[in-house]
């Protein structure tokens, strides 16, 4: 079937394989009624279409980064493996960001717009995974994160708690905050940064938060990466996936979670008021961006940005010695 496409493209529930047009350049979506959640009846179709809606509200957030691709080819509940060479042969217009690696240079594919948005889903990724820096400075972030993962004890209220206590600290040095649900386990927590600082050096900066805050917070609060060394009942506070080369679910990415939940924005409101993990799910999340709109709309167009430059140059404080 070949389908040019609309201004809001919807694909047909009965379709097996599909090409759409967009001008000079084609689609082939593949698999169509292939069930992705076979508990919630979840097609390839459907994650498509999900992507398609939303695509308005998510392309902002990758336009120009890398994009590491974790590909399900057996659905959610399948195995799955990353790949982060654009596989060959690809359309050429799929965009490339070319990142030096140990083993040479990696072509990663970029998602743009649509078209490479459901030539990406199509490849079987679930989730989105850019890079944190631009293409065209990809050794220096314009986001600096927290992922906030509990541990073995820990629920979701203590993540909420420990996302407040996030928050506290960095609204005490002037940053912006940023929340949304992981659309797993926990809390993402994300402050926009001025381009300037290396990737190493937004990632001590978050070791050192996630560190002051351990030792504020002990009883609900670790920074200890290691897992056989992790108090029982504590929430992580992830500074690690600020290190070079890692990656986090993007904004209103689907997670292969039982309930097929999304990574979602959140107020700092509704955390405060005990919203839950399972409240953003792939048949919700659309009507309620619709209502809400895009709660990180600034995070995209790059306002409100911290300097973290004038963290690194700021002077250290003389002590007076006693006479």
């Amino acid at each position: 079937m070949i389908v040019a496409a609309a201004k809001r493209l919807v694909i047909p529930a009965d379709a097996t394989d599909l090409v759409l047009n967009f001008g000079s350049r084609e689609v082939r979506l593949t698999n169509l009624p292939k069930l992705f959640w076979k508990n919630l009846k979840i097609t390839k179709r459907d994650l498509l279409q999900y992507y398609a809606d939303i695509s308005p509200y998510l392309l902002p957030h990758l336009a120009g980064r890398a994009m590491v691709m974790k590909r399900y080819p057996n659905g959610a509940e399948g195995d799955f493996f990353y790949m982060k060479r654009a596989p060959e042969p690809r359309p050429e217009w799929i965009d490339i960001c070319q990142i030096p690696h140990d083993a040479g240079m990696v072509n990663f594919p970029i998602v743009q717009d649509l078209p490479s948005l459901l030539w990406l889903i199509n490849l079987g990724c679930i989730d989105l995974n850019p890079w944190y820096a631009r293409c065209d400075d990809y050794n220096r972030p314009d986001v600096l994160h927290f992922d906030l993962d509990p541990g073995p004890g820990a629920g979701f209220p203590m993540i909420r708690e420990v996302a407040l206590r996030v928050r506290d600290i960095l609204d005490h040095l002037g940053m912006p905050v940023f929340a949304k649900t992981t659309g797993s386990k926990g809390i993402h927590v994300y402050i926009p940064i001025v381009r300037g600082p290396l990737q190493k050096e937004v990632w001590t900066f978050a070791k050192a938060i996630a560190i002051e805050l351990e030792s504020r917070h002990p009883n609900i609060i670790t920074a200890e990466y290691r897992k056989v060394k992790r108090p029982y009942a504590r929430v992580l506070v992830d500074y690690n996936q600020n290190a070079w080369g890692r990656t986090l679910a993007s904004i209103y990415s689907v997670r292969p979670t039982p309930f097929a939940g999304v990574s979602t924005p959140v107020t700092w409101e509704e955390i405060e008021q005990g919203v839950d993990i399972q409240d953003f799910r792939i048949d919700n999340v659309r009507d309620r961006v619709a209502e809400v709109g895009d709660l990180w709309k600034n995070v995209a167009v790059g306002k409100k940005r911290f300097d973290l430059m004038k963290v690194f140059t700021m002077p250290e404080k003389k002590t007076k010695k006693k006479s």
